[in-house]
């Protein structure tokens, strides 16, 4: 599987680039923002998902991990498939798309060309709660404090997810007790 390119763009056609590694053209499919971006014989760094299919072997291209796990996400959604995918990417940065699916905005997703209502709200259901739970793991790492079973505790309690998260970022870092922080995140409600 190919999964990091680094070459020269040689050509530029219809949405694609022909990147020259070690002697071999690629061909690699990649957003409108990245594609109007980068000229012909510039260098470029794409992290890459090839896509297996009965009659194609494809190319995806990515600045960053994070674009090709959207990617890679919303590929896992039935009646979505790469360009549909792709173009879902072309909408807006990785962070704001994630954005909208936890805050369920179907409508930002149905821009798309070949992407209804039902597909939308497809989207948002199969993959609001993963990248919550990606984000929430994200959060902890960074603050160093597993929140996914406080939060949970909130949800039981009637909660949704953001209020949770939002009463539990206001909990003082200092309180280590799973229990005492559901309790001053209540008060913070």
């Amino acid at each position: 599987m190919i999964a990091y390119i680094k070459g020269k763009i040689i050509a530029k056609q219809s949405g694609d680039l022909i990147i020259l590694n070690q002697g071999l053209g690629y061909k690699v499919s990649v957003s409108a923002d990245i594609y109007s971006e980068v000229t012909k014989d510039s260098e470029i760094e794409l992290y890459t998902h090839q896509h297996v299919r009965e009659d194609s072997l494809d190319l995806y291209g990515f600045k960053n991990l994070d674009d090709l796990g959207m990617f890679e996400m919303l590929l896992s959604v039935s009646g979505i498939g790469p360009k549909s995918a792709l173009a879902v990417l072309s909408l807006s940065s990785t962070n704001h798309l994630k954005e909208a699916i936890i805050s369920e905005d179907a409508g930002m997703l149905t821009k798309v060309s070949g992407i209804g209502k039902k597909t939308a709200q497809r989207v948002v259901l199969e993959l609001k709660e993963k990248i919550a739970k990606l984000e929430d793991f994200k959060a902890d790492m960074q603050t160093g404090v597993s929140s996914s079973d406080e939060i949970d505790a909130l949800m039981a309690l009637g909660y949704n997810m953001n209020e949770a998260r939002e009463a539990l970022k206001k909990v003082d870092k200092n309180i280590s007790d799973s229990g005492e922080r559901v309790k001053q995140a209540l008060k913070n409600i």
